[in-house]
């Protein structure tokens, strides 16, 4: 597919993940992974977006993932099952998949270039996911592959409703310049398909809002 194939493009959502690494990820901070290796859940969800003149406002993306070692290229076996909302018409998923793919450019393009993970499935499922605006609680049900739940980061030196938040985080999975970080902890992680199965709580997981724009990578 070349560059005149693809149009112009934006998506201003958030993104999450559950995972098995100790509170916080340190593949965030550009370490290695807690155990030598991470896996678990990640969910985008588009609360406004375009590709061309086909809106893609409300939809959400899916994956489980799992790679070895750390972020900034150190890794291997890094391995992925992506997931596409059933609420889009085939426009729409056709869209999601330009960009989700890394074809469109913008920062999907460079995620894959990092991780070149190999692609083990891509389905069409109901995405059930909420995020609270007040990032106190977040929720993804994955059709019957995956459910991960998780509640934001408290402690007794906090006032009711401060949130742990990181900014620049070297390694940030959505990117260069967005905003920070707000730290939670899995209350639910579960997974059961295409290899990724796991069921545990207690781990690691970050709610980063994203503004991309593409096809020239951001």
């Amino acid at each position: 597919m070349t560059k005149a194939n693809i149009q112009q493009w934006r998506l201003v959502g958030a993104w999450f993940d559950v995972c098995n690494c100790s509170i916080p990820c340190p593949c965030s901070f550009d370490q290695p992974a807690t155990h030598g290796y991470c896996d678990g859940v990640l969910l985008w969800h588009i609360g406004e977006g375009y590709y061309g003149q086909t809106r893609l406002d409300g939809f959400n993306v899916a994956m489980l993932g799992s790679f070895s070692g750390s972020f900034n290229g150190e890794h291997e076996d890094s391995r992925a099952a992506v997931f596409f909302d059933e609420r889009a018409d085939d426009a729409q998923r056709g869209a999601l998949q330009k960009i989700f793919t890394g074809q469109a450019g913008g920062w999907p393009q460079q995620y894959k270039e990092i991780f070149g993970a190999q692609i083990v499935a891509s389905e069409v499922l109901p995405i059930d996911a909420s995020i609270a605006d007040d990032l106190a609680t977040w929720h993804v049900r994955v059709g019957d592959h995956a459910e991960a739940r998780a509640e934001a980061l408290t402690g007794p030196t906090m006032a009711e409703g401060e949130r742990v938040q990181v900014h620049n985080m070297p390694a940030s999975e959505v990117g260069p310049g967005q905003p920070p970080a707000t730290l939670g902890r899995a209350t639910m992680d579960r997974a059961d398909a295409f290899g990724f199965v796991w069921e545990r709580s207690g781990n690691s997981s970050k709610v980063i809002p994203f503004d991309w724009t593409g096809p020239e990578p951001a």
